[in-house]
């Protein structure tokens, strides 16, 4: 089912993409993650907030419009936290539906949903597979300098979804039921080309 529905989209999105060539542009973007996630819950002790770390993200976007335009995106994310010396890294697959108006010369502001669902997570070594949910949504709100066929953007993402997984700490010999936040918080730097 879940397949099923990413696949539609996926679909969906490429047609509408490759209607939106007609129109102003449709390209490739990647770039960089500054992030963090939710609260590391401990089964014995307090919650430990997250240190941000880099990450990195690729895809293609699509872009119908000129002065307020519409702007689709499909993107594969890869993104770390640190929990003092535990790491949790989540790969998931990214699909903003953004709004944007220009407001001076290359400068425009944008908003929107973004759509995710998680591919895959990994916690210290241990893979967790049950999230409460695979697919969640979130805001994403910047600004974007565009250049002829070049554009770069600065945009802050929040996710909306209360998202946690619960898993066995095997470390522990108690073997402690423990509690993770996927949430995403993060500031994201991409280079865009038009094709």
């Amino acid at each position: 089912m879940k397949k099923s529905i990413v696949a539609s989209a996926f679909f969906a999105f490429v047609g509408f993409t490759a209607s939106a060539q007609n129109g102003d542009s449709f390209g490739i973007k990647g770039g960089l993650n500054y992030s963090a996630n939710g609260d590391y819950f401990e089964s014995a002790s307090e919650a430990r907030s997250s240190d941000r770390n880099i990450g990195y993200h690729i895809g293609v976007f699509g872009k119908i419009g000129n002065r307020l335009y519409l702007r689709p995106e499909l993107v594969y994310t890869a993104t770390k936290s640190d929990y003092a010396s535990d790491e949790f890294s989540i790969k998931k697959i990214d699909a903003p539906i953004l709004v944007g108006v220009k407001i001076l010369g290359p400068l425009s502001v944008f908003a929107g949903p973004s759509f995710q669902y998680i591919l895959d997570t990994d916690f210290d070594g241990i893979t967790i597979n049950d999230f409460e949910e695979d697919f969640s949504v979130g805001l994403n709100f910047g600004f974007a300098l565009s250049f002829k066929s070049i554009g770069i953007d600065l945009r802050y993402e929040r996710g909306f979804n209360h998202n946690e997984a619960t898993f066995i700490d095997t470390n522990i010999s108690t073997g402690a039921l423990n509690r993770i936040d996927a949430r995403p918080d993060q500031l994201i730097l991409s280079l865009a080309i038009a094709l």
